[in-house]
This record gives structure tokens, C-alpha cells and sequence, in this order.
């Protein structure tokens, strides 16, 4: 198989995708991978300093990046990144809606103020995400591809974890309802479903018993690595690839949910 083909297959040349969360450990991977591909990637996030690291990183390996400062709890702040994308280069192709965080206790003890930081950040945005970045797509007709950012936990219930599965659960949900709307319109819209990535929103709740458990529950008994979540963004993001897959979910999870006790 030749790499003009593979190429053709899952290259991005010529598309410009944003990155929601992008200056984080995962999505940062998956902007990576995306440049990589050939698109101009926009890495969205708080840490002026995260993104503009990452920028460099992917511009150090050959590259098209900026940087984009994004509060995922403000739709103007989505409105903002969206002109700016515009005016920066002209269109957008392709979104991962990625930006994630979570609060880690028991269901009683989680505060208010906690599940409501949780469902904004989780679910809101990747709504945001969708109707306003997304919906450019649709009123642009040249199509595209959105990629939400689920879990494992949008099935499986998970202790200690609450609000971040109940978003996570809404956040597949939300991929299908959309995916319906703009199918007709070309926008195609999956959801990708991690396993356990060590990252910043869940090493609180990595304890040592919590590992073991995980890793009985896991059949190929590892964490999963960032980079490994490439493959499945290209495939879902590629115009050719993945030009007949919407409103499904693929989980990375080294086997995590094919589990049953």
C-alpha cells in the first residue's frame, strides 16, 4: 500500500480544523496527529502558554498551527474563535470538541458548584461547539466533520465520577441528535469515546486501588497513550475515509467496555 494512497485516504491537505482543548494532554495529541495529516490546525484553550507550546511543537515537525484563546463557558467566546478562525484563514473544515474537566467525589458530596462547572464545560461547550462552529459548516455547504469528545463512561457507570458521566452520557447523545440534522447538509458528526488516558482531569482519582481496578477491567491491562487516538480522529475527521460514518461512537478503550463480569 503506498503512501500516496494512505494519503489520499486519511490526509487533511488543504482543511483547517479547531481544536477545542487543545492545550491539553489528548487533544493536544490529536491536534498533533491532525496537522500531521496536512490540515491548518487552531488550538483552542485557556493556557496561553500551553497553546502556544503546542504550536511550536507542531510547527517544529513541518506543521500549520496557531493558537486561540478559548473560555468554553462563554458562547462569545465560541463566536470570537470562530470569526478569528475566518478571518485567520478563510474556512473551517473540522472540529474536535475536546475541552473536559471533572470533579471527583462521592454522589452526595458533589457540590453545585461543581456539577454545574462540570455539565458547562463537558456538555455545554461541545453544544456550542457544535451549533455555532458547526453550524457554519452547514450554512457554508462545503461540509465537514465534527468529532465530540465522549467516554467510556457514557455507558458504564463509573464511581466517584458522577457529573463527568452524566456529561459524557449527554455528549453522545447530543453527537446522534446533531448528526441527524446535519447529515443532509454534509456535516458529518461522531463522538469518540477514550478508555483511561492519564490526564490532567482524572490523575486525582488514579489511586492506587483505582488502577488495579481499572486494570482488571482493562484486557490489555495498560493505560492507553495519547498518540493512540490519532488513528480514530483521522479516520473520523477524513473527508474519503470516513465519508459514510455519522453519528456513531468508537471507543478506545483497550478492550475496557467489551468487559462483562
Amino acid at each position: 500500500m503506498s503512501a500516496e494512497y494512505l494519503q489520499k485516504l486519511f490526509g487533511l491537505d488543504g482543511k483547517v480544523a479547531v481544536v477545542t482543548g487543545g492545550t491539553g494532554v489528548l487533544c493536544g495529541a490529536m491536534a498533533t496527529g491532525i496537522a500531521q495529516a496536512g490540515a491548518t490546525v487552531v488550538i483552542a484553550g485557556r493556557s496561553a502558554e500551553r497553546g502556544q507550546q503546542r504550536v511550536e511543537a507542531i510547527e517544529l515537525q513541518g506543521g500549520v498551527a496557531s493558537f486561540v484563546e478559548l473560555d468554553v463557558t462563554q458562547r462569545a467566546s465560541f463566536e470570537a474563535l470562530l470569526a478569528t478562525t475566518l478571518q485567520r484563514y478563510g474556512r473551517l473544515d473540522a472540529v474536535v470538541n475536546g475541552a473536559g474537566v471533572n470533579a471527583a467525589s462521592s454522589y452526595r458530596e458533589v457540590s453545585d458548584d461543581d456539577w454545574q462547572r462540570v455539565i458547562d464545560s463537558n456538555l455545554r461547550s461541545v453544544h456550542w461547539g457544535c451549533q455555532i462552529l458547526g453550524g457554519h459548516m452547514v450554512e457554508s455547504g462545503q461540509g465537514g466533520a465534527i468529532v465530540n469528545i465522549a467516554s467510556v463512561t457514557s455507558h458504564l457507570p463509573l464511581s466517584r465520577v458522577f457529573a463527568y458521566s452524566a456529561s459524557k452520557a449527554a455528549v453522545l447523545n447530543l453527537t446522534q441528535n446533531v448528526a441527524r440534522e446535519f447529515a443532509p447538509d454534509g456535516v458529518r458528526v461522531n463522538a469518540l469515546c477514550p478508555g483511561f488516558f492519564p490526564a490532567e482531569q482524572n490523575r486525582k482519582i488514579l489511586d492506587e486501588q483505582r488502577v488495579a481496578q481499572i486494570m482488571n477491567q482493562t484486557p490489555m491491562a495498560r493505560f492507553g497513550e495519547p498518540d493512540e487516538l490519532i488513528g480514530t480522529t483521522l479516520l473520523l475527521l477524513s473527508p474519503h475515509a470516513g465519508s459514510f460514518i455519522t453519528g456513531a461512537a468508537y471507543y478506545v478503550d483497550g478492550g475496557f467496555t467489551a468487559m462483562r463480569f
